[in-house]
């Protein structure tokens, strides 16, 4: 990993002792499956117990997880097979044609643990169902002492209720280790989250290696200090920050999260939030001063000339290592906060404007999303972007003069955000999916006493308003984890946790399965497993 100056943020999650109470009620599964029939008796697992998979290559990869962490943890040295042998107590995942890609079905009695899926996610997602009925242990890195390594019976059929449950992370305003990334995907993976959205470029960091323009990385990595106590404090740490990463960084994350059946969408901020790319190449920017990499954290009036072809070739150069590096057919472009000052006060981007018959700044950027998203579609990607992206203005520095008669390109997912809810609802009736990210419920770095634990939980991404049809418009959900100030990683676990366990079940559960009391008595659990992985979170409930 390429670091200069970088004062130690994320260095992964602290571990700790794995001498564990076992938890009273075996049966706090969160996110909470659509059903779950509670039975008599138990499954003990032993050495003998052998492992069959009916199933790919990749579910038998998938099992051989389990078995590798009851060996670790447990001592246990289950016994691969073929064949399942009648009054053998066994663990057997049987795939079946037929059910949804994440669906699965997991059935314990005392003499058999069966899961049941048609796809390898599916699969996955049993076995974390069933991590969770095994003791809390099972989650520690290493041996356990005076478990007892039994599952209570239990007959459970699930899938999820939507199929884009994400979370984003922020390493632009401070940087993240390669550990502490991965471990944040361990988290997501457990809570049966299935996209993690890496926000990647912004004001305060350039944070990904482009092979092409070497010194988005050796300028706009770096800045020379960083804004504490609040936005618009003035105070600052007088600390360098610095830190991306490399390629093969980015490619190790990637395979990692792929194990654990986790997209990562990469965002690359255009044409706003570009101070460090504007600092590292100036040319870039749209107005005359030399910037550089923004230590304030909040927006900023420099954006990208994207009037000029030089530039949208630049953005497309990036975006080609980009689609080259990460599998996901979906590239998040940002889109948000574009102060269009500058690109109002220059003569040159006034006479694009009026030889293409724009009339405001607004246009301009629908023009430029428009050609950046059929230039993704081209290559089999789907542009993502906030929803400033459609051209509907809600910032207290916007006016009606920025108003736009372009209409956004009809294969855009719009991730809303910010205004009124209502604006969503008019974006989906247009016919466009999205991605629901409201900020008064999904943004992790809020208060408590702001967002508490009960709001994020009573999140409904879906408005009432919308037909059976424009439902499936809305494709899920995601939460926010923006890093201005949290620059340790006891800030960040108490602002994550256990919200994110509660964004994760709005993703999975369906509505009318929904309770908060159970849910927060279902915390004992997930507390125990965060406690296990080093994580204290907030304990306000």
């Amino acid at each position: 990993m390429k670091k200069k100056s970088l004062p130690v943020f994320f260095v992964g999650l602290l571990m700790c002792g794995c001498q564990m109470k076992e938890v009273i009620n075996e049966y706090n599964v969160v996110p909470l499956p659509v059903t779950m029939s509670e039975q008599q008796g138990r499954f003990y697992l032993n050495s003998d117990v052998p492992i069959v998979v009916n199933a790919s290559q990749e579910v038998k990869h998938i099992a051989s997880g389990l078995s590798t962490t009851l060996l670790d943890i447990a001592g246990l040295k289950l016994k691969p097979t073929d064949e399942l042998h009648e009054n053998v107590p066994s663990i057997v995942f049987d795939s079946i044609p037929g059910m949804e890609k994440e669906a699965y079905k997991l059935s314990v009695t005392p003499q058999l643990i069966k899961i049941t899926a048609s796809a390898p996610n599916g699969f996955y997602y049993g076995l974390q169902t069933l991590y969770q009925l095994l003791p809390v242990d099972v989650y520690c890195k290493e041996r356990a002492r005076n478990a007892e390594w039994s599952v209570p019976c239990v007959e459970i059929e699930d899938a999820p209720t939507f199929r884009y449950r994400g979370a984003m992370l922020d390493v632009c305003r401070h940087f993240a280790s390669i550990d502490y990334i991965k471990k944040f995907i361990d988290v997501l993976a457990a809570h049966k989250m299935n996209t993690f959205h890496w926000h990647l470029t912004d004001h305060q960091g350039w944070r990904i290696e482009i092979k092409k323009y070497p010194l988005l990385t050796e300028i706009g990595s770096k800045r020379d200090s960083s804004m504490i106590g609040h936005f618009g404090s003035n105070v600052y740490d007088g600390k360098p920050h610095s830190g991306f990463y490399t390629q093969n960084e980015i490619t190790e994350v990637i395979e990692y999260a792929r194990d654990r059946h986790i997209l990562v969408i990469p965002e690359i901020d255009m044409p706003g939030h570009s101070t460090a790319a504007i600092a590292s190449y100036p040319w870039l920017g749209s107005g005359k001063e030399k910037v550089k990499v923004a230590c304030r954290f909040g927006p900023h009036l420099e954006a990208y000339n994207v009037t000029k072809p030089k530039v949208r070739q630049f953005l497309k150069n990036v975006l080609t290592e980009v689609i080259a590096l990460f599998p996901s057919p979906i590239i998040h472009i940002g889109g948000d906060e574009v102060r269009y000052n500058y690109w109002n006060e220059s003569e040159s981007i006034q006479k694009y404007m009026k030889d293409n018959g724009f009339k405001s700044p607004a246009d301009v950027q629908i023009a430029f999303t428009n050609e950046m998203s059929e230039w993704l579609n081209e290559r089999n990607h789907r542009m993502m972007g906030w929803n400033e992206i459609t051209g509907d203005q809600f910032h207290e520095y916007q006016s009606t003069v920025s108003t736009t008669s372009q209409k956004l390109a009809p294969n855009t997912i719009v991730h809303f955000w910010k205004g009124d809810p209502e604006l969503m609802t008019k974006t989906v009736k247009k016919g466009y999916d999205v991605v629901n990210s409201y900020h008064k419920y999904t943004y992790l770095d809020y208060s408590y006493e702001e967002t508490p634990l009960s709001k994020s939980y009573s999140f409904e991404p879906v408005p009432e308003s919308l037909t059976e049809y424009e439902r499936k418009h809305v494709l899920g959900l995601g939460c926010q984890m923006w890093c201005e100030f949290v620059p340790n990683v006891k800030t960040l676990n108490v602002k994550v946790f256990p919200r994110i366990a509660a964004i994760a079940e709005v993703g999975w559960t369906q509505k009318e399965n929904k309770s908060y009391d159970r849910f927060v008595k279902s915390l004992e659990a997930m507390d125990a497993y965060w406690k296990s992985i080093g994580v204290i979170g907030n304990n306000k409930r």
